[in-house]
């Protein structure tokens, strides 16, 4: 497992997300409640479509292509027509930094 720095946790209000890449990976972030939470970015409807530019409400991340929708704490979808959860990973924070680990 390796840690990567995705940027200060000044950059996310809350109830916004963005999109990084960490190890290769592309990572959505989202601040939820003052709490950050980390998934697969890329839509596994199609693998086409990046999911944070898409539609934050609450807990839920809507692609902006088909319509999926996922929960951002858990990765699981909520609404296809994607069946496949989005990876999760583990967020921590030291002093303003937000890091996150990919295996």
């Amino acid at each position: 497992m390796a840690t990567f720095d995705i940027g200060s946790k000044d950059e996310l209000r809350n109830g916004t997300m963005a999109g990084k890449t960490a190890g290769g990976q592309q990572i959505l972030v989202a601040n939820i409640d003052g709490q950050f939470y980390a998934m697969g970015d890329v839509c596994t409807h199609m693998g086409v479509c990046n999911l944070s530019e898409g539609f934050l409400d609450s807990d839920q991340v809507e692609c902006y292509c088909h319509g999926s929708i996922f929960n951002v704490k858990t990765g699981q979808v909520v609404s296809g027509p994607a069946t496949t959860p989005e990876p999760v990973y583990p967020v921590t924070i030291h002093g303003d930094r937000l890091f996150v680990d990919i295996q």
